[in-house]
């Protein structure tokens, strides 16, 4: 007889008992995340039909037009963590400041979260995901955020694609489940995902090439160059969704870019430190890649604002070193 698959919230007690003194608390937590991806994949099944699509009228504190499931999935994660006194306070992308949880004024956590990586997929029934960080509490402020991504406790993702997947770290590796719709349970797939030494893939929006540093169109065209020694021309694999293709390149190998745009003297960087890039960082990281802003590693960085932005470059260990080389006018 096959052995019987292994939910969620059963591997991550199973988890929490291999260290001693563990309190149950980042636990409870972690399950709720998966809570949280269960309803909002709910939402994005039902878009459609409960007329979701489409623009929610405004702007978010970044500048950028809302989508209806934006704010639906950001609603969605606060109410998530609105019980229990776990968390003091949950910061996103979609909200200026972070919100403050009078039932979690002693709770250990603060969570981070860009509810809808993609948005602009939405409508077009692309790729999308939702990335989050928990960090602990310090002084109960929004200064317990403004620290290093090494500080982080655990991160990961869910991606909404032809399944629904969570991926996720606390420290000891990387973890995949698959949300089995049949039982409402997310299931382990994937124990201990190692990303791949290199790959032959790479992610950018090549769109905004003009607005490039130097070293980083080098390296783009250096990865399009035909040479079957190194395994190129490697293949472009830009999907507008930032969790989809480093999920790819989790299981591949390959590299994503988001570099910075240099037009005009001043850089001017897109992926937000705290939601984006510190979190999947993390992730990936534990799972043997590597996360750069082209001059040093993305967990060392520490944003000086809750909407701090880095340009990234992250992926498997061999292209992300490559990439750096490049940035620093070394080219292989």
């Amino acid at each position: 007889m096959s052995a019987p698959p292994v939910t969620l919230d059963r591997f991550i007690l199973e988890q929490q008992h291999a260290f001693p003194g563990a309190t149950g608390e980042l636990s409870l937590l972690l399950m709720r995340f998966g809570v949280a991806g269960k309803r909002i994949a709910s939402a994005l099944a039902r878009a459609g039909l409960t007329g979701q699509w489409g623009s929610a009228g405004h702007e978010n504190v970044q500048g950028e037009v809302q989508k209806k499931l934006d704010v639906v999935a950001n609603d969605i994660l606060l109410d998530t963590f609105d019980y229990g006194g776990l968390v003091t306070l949950a910061a996103s992308e979609e909200m200026e400041e972070p919100h403050v949880y009078g039932s979690g004024e002693n709770g250990r956590y603060a969570v981070l979260f860009d509810p809808m990586d993609g948005s602009s997929n939405i409508d077009v029934n692309g790729t999308l995901g939702l990335i989050f960080s928990v960090r602990p509490r310090r002084d109960g402020g929004a200064g317990d955020l403004l620290r290093s991504g090494r500080e982080q406790v655990a991160a990961g993702y869910v991606l909404f694609g032809p399944a629904v997947l969570l991926v996720y770290t606390s420290g000891a590796g990387v973890h995949l489940f698959t949300l089995d719709p049949a039982i409402g349970e997310f299931l382990l797939t994937r124990r201990d995902v190692r990303m791949p030494e290199r790959g032959r893939g790479y992610a950018v929006n090549e769109g905004r090439a003009s607005g490039w540093a130097p070293g980083v169109r080098a390296f783009v065209d250096y990865l399009k160059q035909p040479d079957p020694p190194t395994g190129r021309p490697y293949a472009t694999r830009y999907s507008a969704s930032l969790v989809g293709d480093v999920h790819r390149f989790l299981l591949e190998g390959g590299i994503y870019l988001y570099p910075a745009d240099v037009q005009g003297g001043k850089p001017k960087p897109k992926l937000r430190v705290l939601y984006e890039c510190h979190p999947l960082a993390l992730v990936v990281e534990q799972a043997g890649g590597r996360a750069s802003t082209g001059d040093g590693n993305v967990l060392d960085v520490v944003p000086e604002s809750l909407h701090a932005r880095i340009p990234l470059a992250i992926g498997s260990r061999t292209e992300v070193e490559l990439f750096e080389r490049f940035s620093a006018g070394k080219p292989a």
